[in-house]
């Protein structure tokens, strides 16, 4: 017989995480095998909450199921794109045929793709921190590097062009852009666009706009498609069904290649090589795109005053504002609060409070360093619960950071006592 060993995993993984749904998760599992409800906060998941995909797309996925039995394009069936051309031209983006679009099994498997296309050893891409962790994860798997850019939540988490300004070297190929931004409900001015636009043209950096939540947004904030203020770079925006049509289930996603096209064939070309080597996405799912696109857009509703997302977020936004322990931001836009603790709360690790909060009180949140930054004082939890949920959700919270601060007033005592 051969010796017992442990299979050796690849060294890739060294810095790849997902905590969202890593440990933290598989214990939450654990707890709810063994009866306790929990109240899942740790990924944007409508379905999970009682949100449906929009009849229409249903019916138009099962008028379509005989023509859904065999491999399709490798770019897409020609409908969803040609229905994703449209909704760019009337928005303004000039220039896009159905040739510079790809379908695919959502946005997750489009960014692997179009990273595998572009990176060699060592290049590096210039990520948010906080970001969703995919990127980082897939920028590292596809031999490159990611540099992290800081959305200080002081300024509410917008970037400064200029701090991103100074971290491109050599051997940067690109800049992410996520907005609205998850984990943090921010929307990017304007202006502030307009700078990172700057800086991608002059240096020559392909940007790419991670654009799923491009019409969720509260009050008045204002989306601006990145691809509309590019000229002369490459613009690379993905989008897709999962998030403003409740379809997370469909796995539909889109990237749309925009801006200085000639210079882009090589990468087009190499994109359609990774998409053929898997031969096409999910297809019934490509059939609801037009009636998505083209039909009556739900997600408005359910974003204005009175609406189900907005109204929950506003029971977000009254708990931090309510607690003295928790730093108050108001999400704009996306699918998530991402919480801070005040220093009321002296050595908070949110790790160990993320623990704590699901075996206390059976809430299961996502720990702010899940989504790389540098400091362990937050925590992101998702907006989809009904705000009766939420206002249980930040009682619970509320009872935990309690018992933390006088467990620091009681070491402190103690402390005192033995000086």
């Amino acid at each position: 017989m051969t010796p017992e060993s442990n299979v050796r995993t690849s060294e890739s993984l060294r810095n790849v995480r997902y905590e969202i749904r890593g440990g933290l998760a598989r214990r939450a599992l654990e707890l709810s095998r063994k009866g306790y409800e929990i109240i899942s906060l740790n990924i944007g998941n409508p379905a999970l909450f009682g949100f449906r995909t929009p009849e229409t797309m249903r019916l138009a996925m099962i008028a379509n199921f005989s023509e859904s039995e065999g491999y399709c394009h490798q770019k897409g069936i020609f409908p969803a794109r040609e229905a994703i051309v449209m909704q760019q031209q009337g928005r303004g983006v000039q220039g896009v045929s159905v040739e510079e679009i790809f379908i695919g099994n959502g946005v997750s498997e489009l960014i692997d793709l179009a990273l595998r296309a572009m990176l060699d050893d060592g290049d590096e891409v210039l990520v948010p921190s906080p970001d969703y962790p995919l990127w980082t994860a897939a920028v590292n798997l596809n031999r490159g590097r990611a540099v992290h850019y800081p959305c200080h939540p002081g300024n509410n988490f917008v970037p400064d062009p200029e701090e991103i300004a100074a971290l491109v070297t050599q051997r940067t190929r690109a800049i992410v852009v996520i907005n609205p931004n998850n984990p943090t409900g921010a929307v990017y001015p304007r202006s502030v666009l307009e700078r990172i636009v700057e800086l991608a043209e002059r240096r020559g950096l392909v940007l790419f706009c991670d654009e799923i939540y491009d019409q969720i947004t509260y009050d008045d904030a204002e989306f601006v498609p990145l691809a509309t203020i590019i000229e002369d770079t490459v613009c690379v925006t993905m989008s897709g069904l999962s998030k403003i049509y409740r379809a997370c289930g469909y796995r539909v996603g889109w990237a749309v290649i925009s801006g200085k096209l000639r210079a882009a064939q090589d990468f087009i070309n190499a994109m359609e090589l990774l998409a053929s080597l898997r031969l096409c996405s999910n297809v019934p799912g490509q059939w609801a795109v037009q009636t998505a696109l083209g039909g009556y857009q739900s997600i408005r509703e359910l974003c204005a005053p009175g609406g189900r997302l907005y109204e929950s977020r506003r029971a977000i936004v009254e708990a931090t504002r309510d607690n003295p322990a928790l730093i108050a931001r108001v999400p704009q836009g996306a699918l998530y609060g991402f919480i801070g603790v005040s220093d009321e709360i002296p050595s908070f690790d949110d790790q160990a409070f993320s623990l704590e909060l699901l075996e206390q009180k059976h809430v299961l949140v996502a720990p702010g360093v899940s989504f790389n930054v540098p400091y362990t004082n937050h925590f992101r939890i998702t907006n989809l619960p009904d705000a009766a949920t939420l206002r249980t959700v930040f009682a619970r919270i509320g009872e935990l950071l309690e018992e933390y601060r006088q467990r620091s007033v009681s070491g402190g005592l103690k402390a005192g006592r033995r000086r």
